[in-house]
């Protein structure tokens, strides 16, 4: 059974080498910040927004992902906006630090029916390192791989580009991210692939309930394709809005993620809630493993925490919050 656990954690930790630069998306995105996806969404809205996280994966297996980011983004002007990122992943030796800083225009492409063209564009830094200093014999690593001189600390630079389209309540977003190839000594990590590139799209709609009921539905996907070797999975969400007249709401979902050669064995599934009351926001979201390591772990959870602050309403609404402003609840 132990050695069963260490070879799981082996293909984990091994695989966290192909993730540089590409770090996971789990559902950060449904916490009511779609700018975690894509930069298209800088300055959309009508508040400085700042949003943290919190992500530990696998919880009770030694040595799972752990993640730690902050988001924020604001508008410029009318028609701009800029945001910045910042994170911290560790899989289990492996540690990337980094920051991505955004940029997004936005147009009206008809302002009667409501449609909107946006375009976002990110520089991305990346650290990478392994942890050397954890590198102990004992029995589950009773030899040091000596191919592992030294921390392999590495820099990358790198670019992401979208676009964003929005008509009324339907939102379709693409993704390229990490369109340069990556800079390394082929000759020394020559296990890694130098392509990063990979695409993201990212949909759904958002509709009323019953009038007067304050009540908002959103149902969406995510679809992500590497171009290194043609991986790709899809989230299925669902999540609805609630309500009160001041605007303040609570909401609730589920997210269902699968490789798309593999729909009805899906990697994770599960729920999600979270409340925004005056400026703050809070949101959790829990993902039940479904794969070989369901049985060792208790699965993973996501906090987001956030404040929106600084309001000034835009006058162009291709800017405007998709928070909806003029409800009755007479």
């Amino acid at each position: 059974m132990k050695k069963r656990i260490i070879y799981l954690l082996f293909i984990t930790v091994t695989f966290s080498y192909g993730q540089e630069l590409n770090l996971p998306v789990f559902t950060q995105y449904l916490a009511d910040n779609e700018f975690v996806i894509s930069p298209a969404y800088a300055g959309i809205g009508d508040n400085l927004k700042i949003r943290a996280n919190g992500l530990t994966q696998w919880v009770g297996i030694k040595g799972a992902p752990d993640n730690q980011s902050i988001y924020g983004d604001f508008r410029i002007a009318d028609r701009s906006g800029i945001g910045i990122s910042l994170y911290n992943d560790r899989n289990g030796n492996t540690i990337q630090t980094g920051a991505k800083f955004s940029f997004a225009h936005h147009l009206v492409l008809d302002y009667y029916s409501k449609q909107y063209l946006s375009f976002g564009i990110s520089y991305n830094l990346n650290n990478f390192r392994i942890d050397i200093n954890n590198f102990n014999t004992g029995y589950e690593n009773p030899v040091i791989d000596p191919f592992v001189t030294d921390d392999r600390r590495t820099s990358n630079h790198n670019f992401d580009v979208s676009a964003l389209y929005r008509y009324k309540g339907f939102f379709l977003s693409f993704n390229a991210n990490n369109v340069l190839d990556k800079d390394f000594d082929s000759s020394i990590r020559n296990l890694e692939p130098n392509l990063l590139l990979n695409y993201q799209v990212y949909s759904g709609f958002t509709f009323r309930g019953p009038k007067k009921s304050g009540l908002e539905y959103e149902p969406s996907i995510f679809y992500q394709m590497f171009s290194s070797d043609k991986r790709s999975a899809t989230d299925l969400n669902f999540k609805f809005r609630k309500y009160n007249k001041n605007d303040d709401y609570y909401w609730a979902g589920i997210s269902y993620r699968f490789l798309n050669d593999q729909f009805f064995k899906p990697l994770n599934i599960g729920p999600m809630a979270g409340f925004k009351k005056s400026q703050w926001y809070f949101g959790y979201a829990y993902q039940v493993t479904i794969n070989d390591l369901a049985r060792f772990n208790s699965g993973t959870h996501v906090i987001t925490i956030g404040i929106d602050f600084l309001q000034g309403i835009s006058n162009c609404p291709c800017t405007q919050s998709a928070v909806r402003k003029s409800l009755s609840y007479d």
